[in-house]
């Protein structure tokens, strides 16, 4: 009897609290994620990063041993300097005459900034240039963003609203299932066009790069993370980069189309059916309501835009059936006085006919 009572309580409660429920099982998933990913990625690095300072030491043991003249605080000393010119993109180890701030140069770090990859490869050097790059990205960010919405809207109406009218409509197949087909053929076609291709184009062009450091990088890219340990164009010299400013400008008319279409990718997926029921049951219940009103008012909209509605011509041509207060109106008009009788169904459905 109390196991019974206890048991009822604790449907009832999570029944009443499922969103919350479901939310904290999802933040507790994520940070589980977190905490395996750091794990994963220390026991895989770890071991590469201890082997490398132990490299580095010999080298440096080894260049004093055969420079007894140049003293450990001197060489420890230009190191560091010239490290802390390498943040800045200035390298002892470039030969080459082109500089970091030419208009092309100049112009792939403005679109890393307002797109927030932020390779980092190339900053300000002046006050003037942090100063300016705060109030140029200040206004620039939320404009590139609203520019992305509206690029990204009209380019899912052509490749995703479309497509899955028409071939719902040719097909007779539910718009769930179409959907779900639809994602997938356009997600592999994207990374076709904007990851493997362009990645065997970098392999082709980058001498320093395997296939897997080319993908590594154009995924990185698309996505924003920007980590800087690649940077496209960085040649030594013009036998292997002959045209670095042409280089230089179609990989960020590259970064941007391939933006795009990543955000168009995502939403593609977003607006999945499937996708609405599975972010519904995070919501609280006045919000999966308003989710759902939104929903259906978004579906009437598409469907009056595609086409008609036929039952339109027909309510135009229907009789107009008075309230009781405009009927009880006309009756004191009258001067008449009858008892007032509730239509029924059979009556309205008579008067239909």
């Amino acid at each position: 009897m109390v196991r019974s009572g206890t048991y009822g309580w604790c449907a009832r409660f999570v029944e009443r609290h499922r969103s919350a429920l479901n939310f904290a099982l999802l933040v507790v998933g994520y940070i589980l994620y977190l905490l395996i990913g750091a794990g994963i990625f220390s026991a895989i690095e770890l071991r590469y990063e201890q082997e490398l300072r132990e490299e580095l030491k010999g080298a440096q043991e080894d260049f004093l041993s055969n420079n007894p003249c140049v003293s450990q605080e001197r060489l420890r000393e230009l190191l560091a300097r010239a490290l802390e010119a390498s943040k800045y993109g200035v390298s002892l180890l470039d030969n080459k005459t082109e500089r970091n701030w030419d208009f092309v140069s100049s112009l792939f770090f403005t679109s890393t900034v307002l797109t927030t990859t932020g390779y980092g490869h190339t900053v300000p050097l002046s006050d003037e240039g942090k100063a300016f790059c705060i109030f140029y990205a200040l206004f620039g960010i939320p404009v590139t963003l609203f520019f992305l919405t509206v690029a990204v809207e009209r380019v899912m109406v052509l490749v995703t609203r479309r497509p899955v009218s028409y071939f719902h409509r040719r097909w007779a197949m539910s718009k769930s299932k179409l959907g779900a087909i639809h994602a997938i053929c356009l997600a592999s076609i994207i990374a076709l066009i904007f990851l493997i291709i362009p990645a065997w184009i970098l392999f082709s062009i980058e001498n320093d790069w395997n296939f897997l450091e080319s993908l590594y990088f154009c995924f990185i890219s698309l996505t924003t993370i920007g980590l800087g340990d690649y940077i496209p164009g960085e040649a030594r010299n013009k036998v292997d980069n002959p045209h670095p400013q042409l280089y230089r400008l179609s990989i960020t008319v590259y970064l941007l189309l391939g933006l795009v279409f990543v955000l168009v990718v995502m939403e593609t997926c977003c607006e999945l059916p499937q996708m609405r029921r599975l972010r519904q049951r995070f919501y609280q219940e006045r919000v999966r309501e308003i989710d759902s009103e939104t929903t259906n008012i978004i579906e009437r909209d598409h469907m009056s835009d595609q086409q008609s509605n036929p039952l339109d011509h027909v309510t135009d041509h229907l009789p107009v059936i008075p309230s009781v207060s405009e009927q009880a109106a006309s009756l004191r008009q009258d001067g008449k006085s009858m008892p007032h009788t509730p239509v029924s169904e059979f009556t309205v459905d008579r008067k239909l006919r």
